[in-house]
């Protein structure tokens, strides 16, 4: 399974998702830090999800690092998150 379906699947079973974009944007860092081949490096995500409501921006991206995971977290090594409750 590659990457970007494994953020988009544990998203969906850790939030009750509305909305969810999951963009490998790897290949627009070509040559940068973190870069590999082959993509699935760099990742823009949008989720909207209720769970989120109430929360600060900083408790919003530990929820979904959280539901990602450390192993997951790991083989990521940009992640840019827009998130919405």
């Amino acid at each position: 399974m590659s990457v970007t379906a494994q953020i988009e699947a544990a998203l969906r079973a850790a939030f009750t998702v509305e909305s969810l974009q999951v963009n490998d944007v790897s290949e627009a860092h070509r040559g940068h830090a973190g870069f590999q081949e082959g993509g699935e490096s760099h990742f823009d995500v949008a989720l909207t999800a209720p769970e989120l409501a109430g929360k600060t921006r900083i408790a919003k991206h530990r929820a979904v690092h959280a539901a990602l995971g450390p192993e997951l977290i790991g083989r990521i090594h940009a992640l840019s998150l827009d998130l919405k409750p």
